[in-house]
């Protein structure tokens, strides 16, 4: 699945497997807990898998659909046109069950998944419910909507969110890791990055993805151009910036998960660069922020 000259870095079609536009499972990965897959359904489509030994969150791409757990209960997914127009609703399926997607319409759904070892009930994720945060100011603005960050919504071990950079900006900086059980310090957690880019003038978009070496594990290094469909594998290391060419949004899906007994996101700055963040407080955030607005009456 990874090639020799880039073995971290997973160009769009590269991860592909069966139903799957994206499969990355521990197995794939080569470690113990992170997993996202990518199913594509036309029209009138369907997909079921079992959830086996791990947990998942279904987050709709693009379109919505309706999503059914082996014991019947059935949440439906409004959706959303694309990652670029808005914050979508989700449901959570528990380990050892089924998940049975349905679409009328057709789209793209993200499978975020991890194992775990508590069996938590099902539910709906409401989008008026996801806590949108802006980070960073100046060029190192950026949108995350936390829609399963470990203070947001309770799962056993997974972590995901979702960042919107704008064209120009740097965000994941500055450069962080988690690859180390350190109590209340820092957290050891796999992590996957998953792309989109906007594209402008007909031209599709790209964006920058760096991760280096911590001392720690594999000694992840990664420098890699990447465009829609994309993912990058951060098993360890300190990874950032990400970063946005300009006129291009960038949107990236955080999942992660690890083995520590406490389900947290602590990370450590890299000590040549958290500097930056004393320079953010005299900077404005980039007006373009919130990339897009929640639709009258909704909270966000």
């Amino acid at each position: 699945m990874r090639s020799e000259a880039t073995p971290f870095h997973l160009p769009s079609g590269t991860a592909a497997d069966g139903p799957y536009a994206l499969d990355i499972g521990p197995e794939q990965a080569g470690w113990s807990h992170s997993s996202l897959r990518v199913v594509e359904l036309p029209p009138g489509g369907a997909h079921m898998m079992d959830t086996g030994d791990s947990e998942w969150i279904v987050l709709p791409l693009s379109g919505g659909c309706a999503v059914t757990t082996g014991t019947g209960e059935t949440f439906e997914l409004a959706g959303r046109e694309s990652v670029f127009s808005g914050v979508t609703d989700f449901a959570y399926v528990p380990r050892d069950d089924q998940l049975h997607l349905t679409s009328r319409t057709g789209g793209r759904f993200a499978l975020t998944g991890a194992r775990c070892g508590k069996r938590l009930p099902a539910r709906y994720g409401p989008a008026a419910d996801v806590p949108v945060e802006l980070r960073g100011t100046g060029a190192c603005s950026r949108q995350v909507n936390n829609f399963a960050a470990a203070g947001s919504f309770a799962c056993d071990k997974l972590i995901a969110v979702e960042v919107l950079t704008p064209g120009g900006n740097w965000s994941s900086y500055p450069p962080h890791k988690h690859d180390e059980c350190r109590p209340g310090e820092e957290s050891q957690l796999e992590e996957i990055y998953y792309f989109e880019i906007a594209a402008a003038h007909g031209t599709p978009g790209l964006g920058y993805q760096r991760v280096t070496p911590s001392g720690h594990g594999r000694r992840t290094d990664v420098l890699a151009e990447v465009r829609s469909g994309d993912a990058v594998l951060i098993p360890d290391g300190w990874h950032g910036p990400s970063i946005a060419a300009p006129g291009h949004d960038m949107y990236y899906l955080n999942v992660m998960a690890g083995p520590g007994g406490t389900r947290e996101w602590l990370i450590c700055d890299h000590p040549d660069h958290a500097w930056i963040r004393a320079t953010w407080p005299d900077q404005p955030v980039d007006p373009r922020l919130p990339l897009y607005t929640a639709p009258a009456g909704e909270a966000r």
